[in-house]
């Protein structure tokens, strides 16, 4: 891996995020106060602000970053194999066999105790 020097905050990023996070309140409260509207538009109006939201975060240096890692994420999973369906039916048939089978000897184990104490103490239940 590369090493990358990590990009300071400035003043000017800081006011984008905190104005960020203005807009998107300035949304909600946008959307509430004019629920005589009808909901698609309020709907719509929503993802407007959180587009403009988005565009600011995005110009920060924060907002850079978080982009490239998730470049790098798209990357790393299209490297991932898959299994196939019928690996994927199968790990599940196992471990749904294997869940009722530790079930069962729970289910033994707790039976057999309350009898041993339940016979010990003489109260029948």
């Amino acid at each position: 891996m590369a090493a990358q020097a990590e990009p300071s905050a400035s003043a000017f990023d800081t006011a984008k995020l905190v104005l960020a996070v203005g807009v998107i309140i300035a949304g909600i409260v946008g959307f509430y106060y004019f629920s005589a509207h009808a909901l698609l538009y309020r709907v719509l109006g929503m993802l407007g602000v959180a587009g403009v939201a988005i565009a600011l975060i995005y110009n920060t240096a924060m907002g850079g970053t978080i982009w490239e890692f998730l470049k790098e994420s798209r990357m790393e999973v299209r490297k991932v194999i898959w299994p196939t369906r019928q690996e994927t039916v199968q790990a599940t048939l196992v471990v749904v066999a294997l869940v009722f089978l530790v079930g069962l000897i729970l289910w033994l184990l707790d039976m057999f105790l309350f009898w041993g104490i339940s016979s010990m103490t003489g109260q029948k239940v």
